[in-house]
C-alpha cells in the first residue's frame, strides 16, 4: 500500500489565497533570482514517468530543475504539532524521485501532524560538477530552503525550533550535508530571509549515498561531522544494491565519535527505494521508529 497525494494541507500564508491542497499545494520560489553559482541548463524542466524494477509499479521523475521551489503541505490545524520537514527526494544528483520521495513522504508527514515541504533543487549536475562527487548547487539550495522555512514558521505554524530534514538515497547525503555544516552558510546572504538560520534542528537519512569515501572506511568528502550538528536518524537495508549499508554506518560511527545523539537501523532486506510504503517488507518500520525516535527527542507529539 502506497500512501496518497496529501487529501489537505492548509497554508495560512498572505499570499497564497486558499488553503493548499494536493492538488494545487502552495509553491514557492527558492530564490529571489537566479540561483547563486549555477550556470544553468538550456533544457526546460521536464517530468516523466519512470518504471524502476525495484517498484512494483512506475513512478513521476522530475529533472533539469533550474528554479528551485518549495512545495508546501501542511496538516488540517486540529492535527497540527508545529513540527516540520524539508522533505529532498533522491535520484542520483540526477533526477527527483518526485512522487516515491515527495509527495508521498509529504502525506505520510501530514497524516502525523508535520508539514511536509517538498523541496525541489536544482538537477542534474552542471558542466563542471566533478563526476561521482556530490555537486555544490543542491547544498545551497537546501541551506537557502530551511532559512526560508524557518523565515515563515509564524506563517504556516510551524515551531521554528523543530525544523527537520528527511531525504532518500542522495536527497539523504543532501540532508546531512546540510546538517553536519552547523549553520555555515556556503553562500553570501541575500536577504532578510538568510538572517533566519541553515541549521537543521534534526536530520532523517535513508538509504543514503555518496557518505562514504571510496575503498575507506571514513567519511567521503566534503563531509566533517561538527558537534553541534543535530540529532540524526538513519535507516537502510543491508542488502540495498545501489548504495550499500556501509555509507550509513560510516556517518553514524561520525556522529559516535563527535558525541551527537544519533539512531541507526540496518534492515535484513528491503533494497533501496523503500520510501514510506506501507507493505510486508521490513524497512516499512522504519517510519514508526523515526516517529517514535521523535518524540524521544521532544521534537514532535502527536495530537
Amino acid at each position: 500500500m502506497t500512501y496518497p497525494t496529501p487529501v489537505l494541507a492548509l497554508a495560512v500564508v498572505l499570499l497564497a489565497g486558499p488553503a493548499a491542497t494536493a492538488a494545487d499545494p502552495l509553491v514557492v520560489e527558492l530564490w529571489p533570482g537566479k540561483p547563486p553559482r549555477d550556470v544553468g541548463l538550456s533544457d526546460p524542466e521536464t517530468t516523466r514517468v519512470y518504471n524502476s524494477p525495484l517498484l512494483d509499479g512506475p513512478t513521476k521523475l522530475v529533472t533539469n530543475v533550474t528554479r528551485p521551489t518549495l512545495t508546501v503541505y501542511l496538516p488540517p490545524r486540529e492535527k497540527n504539532t508545529g513540527t516540520a520537514m524539508l522533505i529532498c527526494p533522491g535520484g542520483g544528483y540526477h533526477n527527483l524521485f518526485w512522487e516515491l520521495e515527495g509527495e508521498e513522504v509529504a502525506a505520510w508527514l501530514t497524516e502525523h501532524g508535520i508539514a511536509g515541504i517538498i523541496l525541489k533543487y536544482r538537477c542534474p549536475r552542471r558542466p563542471g560538477d566533478v563526476k561521482g562527487e556530490p555537486p555544490l548547487g543542491p547544498q545551497l539550495d537546501a541551506q537557502r530552503a530551511v532559512s526560508l522555512v524557518r523565515s515563515r514558521a509564524k506563517e504556516w505554524g510551524i515551531d521554528p525550533k523543530k525544523i527537520g530534514m528527511v531525504g532518500f538515497s542522495a536527497g539523504g547525503h543532501l540532508v546531512l550535508a546540510t546538517a553536519t555544516r552547523a549553520g555555515v552558510r556556503a553562500y553570501d546572504p541575500l536577504d532578510k530571509v538568510d538572517e533566519a538560520s541553515c541549521r537543521p534542528d534534526f536530520g532523517v537519512a535513508c538509504y543514503s549515498g555518496y557518505l562514504k569515501a571510496k575503498d575507506k572506511d571514513e567519511l567521503g568528502s566534503g563531509l566533517r561531522v561538527a558537534a553541534d550538528t543535530p540529532p540524526i536518524f538513519l535507516a537502510h537495508a543491508a542488502d540495498d544494491s545501489i548504495s550499500t549499508p556501509e555509507h550509513s554506518a560510516v556517518m553514524y560511527l561520525a556522529l559516535q565519535r563527535a558525541k551527537v545523539p544519533c539512531e541507526l537501523h540496518v534492515f535484513a532486506s528491503g533494497e533501496h527505494d523503500f520510501g514510506v510504503r506501507r507493505n510486508d517488507k521490513l524497512p516499512a518500520s522504519w517510519t514508526g521508529l523515526c516517529l517514535k525516535w521523535l518524540k524521544s527527542r521532544g521534537l514532535w507529539a502527536a495530537k
